[in-house]
């Protein structure tokens, strides 16, 4: 990681003189999506920038130690060696960003990755997800918990009651104190934008959780009905700039759920690359929160390749 935001005080002033231009947030992210698609071997560099940003994630409720274990080889081998050798990438250390889990799965999958000799973080959510509405105390708890597992990020999620009701100091103060929960490792600050209610709204809780020391924020929780869109990641990644530009520090992005397409994978790095310049196309300041969007990249990296798409059995674990 780069050296992190520290964050701020909370500048109230700034936050209460946002406005957002509804429509041409929708205009600008109708550019993004209607660009024409890059072909061959700029396709297939794109795809592996995109498996590099990869949170790949588990989170269902019969998650054991022996699917965490084959994630995190997925994780490490994400892309299959001889299609990697065939583009001579095969030595470049193409793994996905981090392995993402639920607290009680960190252990699994540090000890998956210690014994894969593999040094790709794990990544925890924490703080009562999906809904963030436990008590405070246990959510700072879950929080430390996962740390002392072995978690080198937390992705935390904030208590939307207080976004929605305008409660920007009290949020504020939690998310610092998920901060100095985390220690060394990185905080995540979930939104979850799909219960946010506005554009506006999106945008203040943006910068709230950017002065508070997160060192990404990230769309949703993947368990909304609104998840990652253009439209809002271009709310967000507005506020990461203006943030840059006001403080000097650069915060990162991760939209997540519902992202399952290499096609799509191409726009969001896309829309960071034109937004915010390349620091941000890597997964330093950029991760992409998906469970099945890898599958996808495999199969069309085997497509390049070979000229045509896979069968089922030849992608093992996708």
């Amino acid at each position: 990681m780069s050296s992190r935001n520290p964050g701020i005080e909370l500048d109230l002033e700034w936050i209460a003189k946002v406005k957002v231009n509804h429509p041409a947030v929708l205009r600008r992210a109708q550019q993004i999506q209607s660009r024409r698609a890059v072909k061959k071997e700029w396709q297939a560099a794109w795809l592996l920038r995109a498996v590099t940003c990869i949170d790949l994630t588990t989170l269902s409720g019969d998650d054991s130690p022996s699917n965490v274990y084959r994630l995190c080889f997925k994780a490490k081998h994400p892309i299959r060696e001889d299609l990697l050798k065939s583009m001579n990438m095969h030595n470049k250390g193409i793994t996905t960003a981090a392995v993402c889990v639920y607290p009680s799965r960190v252990s699994d999958a540090v000890n998956a990755l210690e014994a894969a000799k593999c040094c790709i973080p794990v990544a925890s959510v924490a703080t009562g997800f999906p809904a963030g509405q436990t008590p405070l105390k246990a959510r700072l708890e879950e929080i430390r918990v996962a740390v002392e597992n072995g978690a080198r990020e937390i992705d935390v999620v904030i208590n939307r009651t207080l976004a929605l009701t305008g409660q920007w100091e009290e949020l504020y103060k939690e998310i610092s104190q998920f901060r100095e929960a985390c220690g060394e490792a990185h905080l995540k600050t979930i939104l979850a934008v799909g219960e946010l209610g506005s554009f506006t709204n999106i945008y203040k809780a943006s910068l709230v959780s950017m002065m508070a020391g997160s060192d990404f924020i990230k769309t949703s929780t993947g368990k909304e009905s609104v998840n990652a869109t253009f439209p809002v990641a271009l709310v967000m990644v507005r506020a990461i700039r203006d943030y840059f530009w006001r403080t000097g520090y650069k915060v990162g992005f991760k939209p997540a759920g519902g992202i399952r397409s290499a096609k799509e994978s191409i726009s969001w790095l896309s829309l960071m690359k034109e937004e915010l310049g390349d620091d941000w196309v890597k997964p330093q300041l950029f991760r992409l929160g998906a469970s099945t969007l890898l599958a996808d990249i495999e199969r069309q990296i085997f497509h390049y390749v070979t000229g045509r798409y896979a069968a089922y059995h030849e992608l093992p674990m996708s």
